[in-house]
């Protein structure tokens, strides 16, 4: 109800006169409220972004990511790979914890664990053994290079919570909001007058409180937004500019279960829906301008694959498509096809063009909530690196989706090969027989969107869709 009267209010008001805020930064980030023991001692399960952003403000990984999404030093100052591509030696900066490197190797340890559920797991199977080897250097064995590893290192996933690491302290934590302060430089002389510290406000809410908080000049920065409330950011009424949108990568579509029965169970039907969407709708209708449909799991220009398969129906006309998706339809069960997607008018928008789409084909649809028995569940997830396996990994065996054996075969060895070129090979072998599974609906990357407010200069689009709370305006002494 809360949502519906917010959107109301901002079809109805005109944009407020934003002044520039005296006290913290109003930052709403979407997702649920932030409460008690938000900072986790680590991160074994998936964050949700309110979580996230504390995370990354109070804690922090060995590396983090700059306003523009490139990679700088967290708690370590420096990092090095060996020749061999097989062991990754990070030395810590000054902190003021005597076993620094022994608590974050610990920490790391447990990220990996085998009951760890830390949502970049599946991507740190080459680590081999993670140690201290001074109380300032940690060292992380590899079984084979990786390089593309250490973007996940900057990840609020494998962040460490140290009193000295993150750029915020916590102040308090109170009826859902984290009053932040930023710490002074390391480097500071504490003699000498500096920039006036950032203060933060930091909440988590819906996206129609945190739209209609910044439409009315009582917040500076929504971050969080994904393609299900988008609908809520357009109708609002704010300043040019104000709607910006990352230029992520990684997967959105929608995934085959493992366990579904029916006409689902077969790869040619699988196939069949696949090819009786308009892409090219959901892009005008759904997707912010200069988002590109995407018809296959990896996108073009993914390291470690030089030319990743593409669907053969690929460039056939959408009217052919579709002739060609109901005779591999024929005869199959007429059972509706359940949808798991969640809440929010850009999800019931998009649901409503596909059921339209595959009704073209003489498919039902209904849509599910996202924890309830389905065929197809969407997934909805940023690359953390740049690396082929984040994509072919999502469709492996273990990951409960429709999936082939012989490519978990490909995808464990391709984790142990011992050169980079077989490495390749492998992946590129996995990649073809996942694409004739066809476990994925593929549409298009993620949608990632904030609202900014004038005054914070410094904010970019981020291709990793991460924004660092201390990178947002220009300090003021």
């Amino acid at each position: 109800m809360i949502g519906r009267l917010c959107l109301c209010s901002l079809l109805l008001l005109t944009a407020c006169r934003r002044e520039p805020p005296s006290g913290p930064l109003r930052v709403s980030v979407i997702g649920p409220a932030l409460a008690a023991g938000a900072v986790p001692a680590a991160a074994t399960g998936p964050l949700p972004a309110p979580a996230a952003t504390l995370i990354a403000a109070t804690g922090q990984g060995l590396l983090r990511f700059d306003a523009a999404g490139q990679i700088i030093p967290g708690l370590a100052e420096r990092w090095a790979v060996s020749d061999d591509g097989r062991s990754l030696l990070f030395r810590l900066g000054e902190v003021d914890q005597p076993r620094a490197a022994p608590a974050i190797a610990a920490q790391l340890r447990a990220a990996i664990a085998p009951a760890s559920r830390n949502p970049l797991k599946p991507l740190l199977g080459a680590i081999t053994q993670i140690e201290a080897v001074t109380p300032q250097v940690i060292d992380i064995e590899l079984a084979a290079p990786r390089p593309n590893l250490l973007p996940l290192f900057a990840q609020p996933a494998l962040a460490a919570p140290c009193r000295a690491g993150g750029p915020f302290a916590l102040l308090r934590l109170d009826a859902g909001v984290a009053l932040l302060r930023q710490k002074p430089p390391r480097d500071a002389d504490p003699d000498e007058p500096g920039p006036a510290p950032t203060r933060v406000a930091l909440r988590g809410e819906p996206a129609a409180r945190a739209v209609a908080r910044f439409q009315l000049g009582r917040g500076d920065l929504v971050l969080g937004g994904g393609f299900a409330d988008l609908p809520i950011a357009r109708a609002a009424t704010m300043a040019a500019g104000a709607l910006r949108v990352d230029p992520v990568a990684g997967l959105f579509g929608l995934a085959f279960e493992a366990r579904a029965t029916g006409f689902t169970a077969a790869a040619a039907h699988r196939r069949a829906l696949a090819m009786a969407i308009d892409r090219a709708r959901i892009a005008r209708l759904v997707a912010p301008p200069g988002w590109t449909p995407i018809e296959a799991i990896l996108p073009r220009g993914t390291p470690e694959i030089a030319t990743p398969v593409q669907p053969g129906w690929q460039d056939m006309p959408l009217d052919a498509r579709r002739a060609a998706a109901r005779a591999l339809l024929a005869g199959a069960p007429a059972a509706p096809v359940r949808v798991a997607l969640p809440d929010g008018p850009g999800a019931r928008l998009l649901f409503a063009l596909l059921a339209d789409d595959w009704r073209r084909i003489g498919v039902a649809a209904v849509a599910v909530p996202e924890g309830a028995p389905a065929e197809l569940r969407l997934i909805d997830e940023v690359a953390p690196a740049d690396t082929a396996a984040f994509y072919l990994r999502r469709f492996a065996c273990e990951r409960g989706t429709a999936c082939t054996e012989p490519a978990d075969t490909l995808l464990i060895a391709a984790r142990y090969a011992e050169t980079l070129d077989e490495r390749s090979v492998l992946l590129t072998q996995a990649d073809a027989l996942i694409e004739a599974t066809a476990p994925f609906i593929a549409l298009g990357p993620p949608i990632r969107w904030s609202l900014v407010a004038p005054g914070l200069d410094r904010f970019r689009d981020s291709p990793r869709g991460l924004h660092p709370l201390d990178e947002l305006r220009s300090p003021a002494r």
